[in-house]
């Protein structure tokens, strides 16, 4: 298998604290050894069944390209896309997301905004990256030979702790897309939870020494997923120190050995 991979997700403090369960999720899918589609989510602190809503998305979005796999000439994931391409096809995902949600909604009888969350997807293969973003949280890529990169600058809206969920009705005008026709060693997706130990705010920076170590972490570890580290890491006393909120990390090395 070309793609090595971890994730993980673990409550935060604060929320330990108030008995609310992590509105944290993020999952991935390997296709044909090479290409990955990861996505994750983050409930809004505001919605009363987020937590919900977030595990509903991310797993739409896997169930979305897991489809799209099956019938060769659509494998929007395998071939590489244009801008507008992918556009196109993160448009149709969040719709169907947005649908999902809905029917969630009107079976439990209350509001879609009930279950409100952001929404990061990519999907890469050895020589190119589509991914996607709605809201806060951050994607950080590493290419060959260069230093980590984030892709999108989280959207924090006009005011402290807004930002644009999935249920808003300007989300698809406000989702961030770019394609990168490179090719990348390491990807990195996490919610908001991280953006503080892991971007330099002030320039929105990746900070190097956090995102290397999980990198070296990936070279080194034969079974990541079987792995407790990450578990530990999420749920150390250190990084609970510096952030209260859920935390969820992604992280994916293309090993080329």
């Amino acid at each position: 298998m070309n793609w090595k991979v971890a994730w993980d997700c673990a409550i935060g403090t604060s929320h330990q604290k108030q008995g609310i369960p992590c509105q944290d999720y993020g999952d991935c899918l390997i296709f044909d050894d090479h290409v990955i589609v990861g996505a994750v989510a983050d409930g809004a602190g505001s919605a009363k069944h987020s937590d919900v809503g977030s595990k509903l998305a991310v797993e739409t979005v896997l169930k979305c390209f897991s489809e799209i796999n099956k019938y060769p000439h659509k494998q929007a994931s395998s071939q590489p896309l244009s801008k507008e391409e992918a556009e196109e096809v993160f448009a149709k995902i969040v719709s169907e997301v947005i649908t999902k949600l809905q029917k969630q909604a009107d079976e439990k009888d209350y509001s879609v905004n009930d279950l409100a969350c952001t929404l990061l997807i990519f999907v890469a293969n050895s020589d190119c990256v589509a991914a996607m973003q709605i809201g806060d949280g951050f994607i950080v890529m590493r290419s060959q030979e260069s230093e980590y990169k984030l892709l999108f600058q989280p959207d924090k809206g006009e005011f402290a702790n807004e930002t644009t969920f999935i249920t808003s009705t300007n989300a698809v005008k406000n989702m961030q897309v770019e394609v990168i026709s490179e090719k990348q060693e390491f990807i990195c997706a996490s919610t908001d939870g991280l953006e503080k130990v892991a971007i330099r705010l002030s320039d929105w920076k990746p900070f190097s020494p956090f995102f290397k170590p999980l990198e070296e972490y990936l070279h080194e570890t034969v079974n990541p997923k079987d792995d407790k580290y990450l578990t530990e890491f999420l749920n150390s006393e250190r990084l609970n120190s510096r952030t209260d909120d859920d935390k969820t990390l992604l992280l994916c090395l293309f090993d080329r050995e």
